[in-house]
């Protein structure tokens, strides 16, 4: 039962952030919003972490069973997508390299300025 009304949280913060796709006019997927409104939810202590906790921890368990029916399609559709082979690869190297780069950089400013801050407090 714990489980159900964990999942029940889950599925109510998914639906919240459907509707906001629909009535909010901005190019956002309802998962983005459904992420957020967790997120602000965790962090305001709004929804408390053991209200999600266990139904969480099972749906990322059961996540790469997930991918199964997407990878099935993709398979099917191999011939449709072989012309755009090309530029598929292209885009994925360059997001993935950009997107590495932009971690470390950000990385390196929380790091140096944590650093900053703690020689700050230490000499006082």
């Amino acid at each position: 039962m714990k489980y159900i009304r964990q999942l029940s949280v889950i599925l109510a913060i998914s639906f919240v952030a459907e509707l906001m796709e629909y009535l909010i006019p901005i190019p956002v997927a309802a998962s983005i919003y459904g992420l957020v409104l967790m997120l602000v939810g965790l962090v305001t202590k709004l929804i408390p972490l053991e209200k999600v906790e266990g139904a969480a921890d099972f749906l990322v368990e059961i996540m790469p069973i997930l991918f199964i029916p997407p990878t099935v399609g993709i398979m099917a559709s191999v011939e449709a997508l072989k012309e755009m082979l090309l530029p598929l690869c292209v885009i994925s190297v360059v997001s993935t390299i950009l997107i590495m780069v932009v971690t470390g950089r950000v990385a390196q400013a929380i790091i140096r300025k944590g650093r900053a801050k703690a020689e700050g407090g230490a000499e006082t």
